[in-house]
């Protein structure tokens, strides 16, 4: 393979993760190529809301110099909560105490501004891989479904959940949590589903009972973002013909019929419907020193939803970027502090996460929810 194929630093996936390793690198003038799948940053919607925490993902988005644009695309008003039970009853409805402790933006904003931050040639798009292997000293070939092919010195996969890098350094699959979401989407609410408007507010909802629930979140344009969730067996949601988002919404809503109105109301007017069935890696995933190849974000630590996802993946990808720069020349030292901390994160996080699921679809929701944010608030 010639000299111009080869990468020094080959990042798989440009989500959150893989854009803030890069970013960070280049801010310490380490240069580096993200491989993405899509075809274009627009070539599919990029998620809806999501809280930056102060202790992770706001620390990423400053070592990434990036935090006074962040500041500008905060969605004011986000951070309120609402807490419902099934009959419609709200148990907590907290306003945005304007804080900035875990401000809400558009995951799409947030995205667009990595982007928009690295060198024009960092990303290539249309680069979906195919197989990578080991040529030894560290070094890796990857090769794309394009047919095009590289070398590269450092290979971090930042590729999500069904990661094709991370068979490189662990035999670990993600499993079936139990549960699946069904996400949908309501368009101009205040005009079209007021009354769904009106029950979600100006954030978060939560509305919870044992094994079921409703998330919601107000976005911009008065977009209203649901996720359904149901402790159902995986073959459920896929016996469901999500090609007719209004039937499949039906055949969801059903398992809903002794739930308020304005809250069923949230499933039967979503004018989409996508399967979210939830998948996770075990809370202490960790694997032996590989040279040359790494993991960040959901490649490394898939867990059950939680609001730190996306939060811990730029962290990753900071934590990465600056161990990197610390030691230019001994790449394996590096990735041994990296992967250190990473271990310890990760774990602590993702039981984190577990208890934070049960509080919301366990048996005792939502009275455990509302104990959960009772006790997170200050004393």
């Amino acid at each position: 393979m010639n000299q111009q194929n080869h990468i020094p630093i080959a990042i798989i996936g440009a989500g959150l993760g893989g854009l803030t390793l890069a970013r960070v690198l280049h801010v310490h003038g380490i240069k580096s190529k993200i491989y993405e799948a899509e075809s274009s940053e627009s070539a599919r919607t990029q998620g809806g809301m999501l809280d930056i925490h102060e202790d992770n993902g706001q620390l990423a988005l400053k070592a990434a110099e990036l935090f006074e644009e962040f500041l500008k695309i905060i969605h004011a008003g986000g951070q309120a909560t609402r807490l419902l039970d099934k009959e419609g009853n709200i148990l907590l409805d907290e306003p945005d105490d304007g804080t900035g402790a875990r401000p809400e933006v558009l995951r799409g904003d947030l995205r667009r501004i990595l982007i928009n931050s690295l060198p024009s040639d960092t990303i290539q798009w249309g680069h979906k891989i195919q197989e990578a292997y080991s040529i030894g000293e560290g070094r890796h070939v990857l090769i794309f479904a394009n047919g095009s092919s590289v070398t590269t010195d450092l290979l971090v996969g930042a590729d999500g959940a069904w990661s094709r890098v991370r068979s490189l350094v662990s035999e670990a699959k993600p499993v079936y949590t139990g549960t699946s979401f069904v996400e949908t989407y309501l368009f101009d609410s205040e005009n079209r589903h007021k009354t769904s408007a009106d029950v979600v507010g100006g954030g978060a909802l939560f509305a919870l009972a044992p094994d079921k629930g409703i998330v919601a979140h107000k976005e911009t344009n008065g977009v209203l973002h649901t996720y359904v969730a149901l402790k159902k067996p995986k073959d459920w949601i896929e016996k469901i013909d999500f090609s007719d988002p209004t039937k499949a919404l039906v055949s969801v809503a059903d398992e809903f019929d002794d739930w308020a109105p304005e809250l069923k109301a949230l499933i039967m007017e979503g004018e989409t419907a996508t399967p979210r069935p939830i998948h996770s890696l075990p809370a202490d995933h960790k694997w032996a020193r590989v040279p040359g190849v790494t993991l960040l974000g959901d490649a490394a630590h898939l867990m059950a939803p939680s609001g730190e996802g996306a939060n811990l993946a730029m962290y990753d990808g900071a934590e990465l970027a600056k161990e990197i720069a610390a030691n230019p020349r001994n790449i394996e030292v590096a990735l041994a502090a990296y992967e250190k901390e990473l271990f310890t994160r990760s774990a602590s996080a993702a039981l984190d996460a577990e208890v934070i699921f049960e509080a919301c679809y366990g048996d005792n929701a939502p009275e455990s929810l509302l104990e959960f944010f009772t006790n997170m608030e200050p004393a």
